[in-house]
């Protein structure tokens, strides 16, 4: 596996500026020479002209957060990263290949979860590019790849959770977003680590049921809510009503046999725990009629 090393290369701009020199001056004794019918003079100034511009081809720009990757008939002679204008042998071949911060948003994936319910999920994957002879020489698209596999572990990552979760402390999509990230994350630098490739972030953008059983799960959700909150309704409730009790004992305020207290316990339970508000019924008799 080939790994990035350093290249040497001279610097650009005194190589163009000797090279200008010696090829204008190469033309004007051409051309002189021309002028002068002086034949002989043609045997060594056009040579010199022709390498002049041949070493002009030696030269290239290197843009910032951007690399170039020397070649000699086909074998990897190293990268150069410093920006600005190199000159290296004109049989080199330069291979530019940009190291900027860079992301994409994948498709949105139509996925089994870990109950098999089809769910949407998307992801967003910021990466860069830290090997330049892996990038270009152990893949063949370097950006195709990142999307190809970042897709395939969205895939895998989806099937190993739940959309909710369904006890207490389970991992789900839906519940543990910057758990669910981080392993995204890290799946991905394990895969494209050798592409050269650094996954900087990885982050869930999109997550929904499918369109087919988004309203029964809607449903599920509701009636899980309902259910909840008629829970801690008849909590309260008993606890108000053994707090009404209580206080009634130790006030001695009314003295109720065991068949009262059962009777009063149901009518509370009733107003407290009902939907609706409760409706007063005014007693012209006595306690027990």
């Amino acid at each position: 596996m080939l790994k990035e090393r350093p290249a040497f290369a001279f610097p650009g701009l005194p190589i163009l500026l000797l090279d200008l020199l010696v090829v204008l001056g190469a033309l004007a004794l051409t051309i002189q020479g021309g002028l002068q019918n002086d034949s002989g003079r043609f045997f060594y100034t056009v040579p010199v002209l022709v390498l002049g511009l041949f070493v002009l081809t030696g030269l290239f720009v290197v843009n910032p957060n951007d690399a170039a990757a020397l070649q000699l008939f086909g074998a990897y002679r190293g990268t150069v990263r410093s920006a600005g204008m190199a000159w290296a042998n004109p049989f080199l071949t330069k291979r530019k290949i940009s190291t900027k911060v860079r992301s994409f948003e994948s498709q949105r994936l139509k996925v089994n979860d870990l109950d098999g319910n089809p769910v949407e999920i998307a992801a967003i994957v910021v990466w860069r590019v830290v090997d330049t002879a892996e990038a270009l020489f152990e893949v063949e698209d370097c950006e195709k790849y990142v999307t190809v596999q970042s897709e395939a572990a969205l895939r895998a990552l989806a099937s190993h959770f739940p959309y909710d979760a369904h006890e207490e402390g389970q991992r789900s999509l839906r519940g543990s977003m910057d758990e669910v990230a981080a392993k995204l994350k890290q799946e991905l630098q394990r895969v494209l680590s050798q592409a050269g490739v650094e996954v900087q972030d990885a982050r869930i953008s999109h997550l929904a049921y499918a369109p087919e059983i988004a309203q029964a799960m809607l449903q599920r959700q509701q009636a899980s809510a309902i259910i909840a909150a008629r829970q801690k309704i008849v909590e309260g409730a008993v606890g108000m009503v053994e707090m009404a009790l209580e206080l009634l004992e130790q006030k001695g305020t009314v003295r109720l046999d065991e068949e009262r207290k059962a009777a009063m316990v149901s009518n509370l339970l009733v107003v407290l725990c009902s939907e609706r508000a409760a409706n007063p019924v005014v007693n012209a008799g006595t306690l027990y009629h």
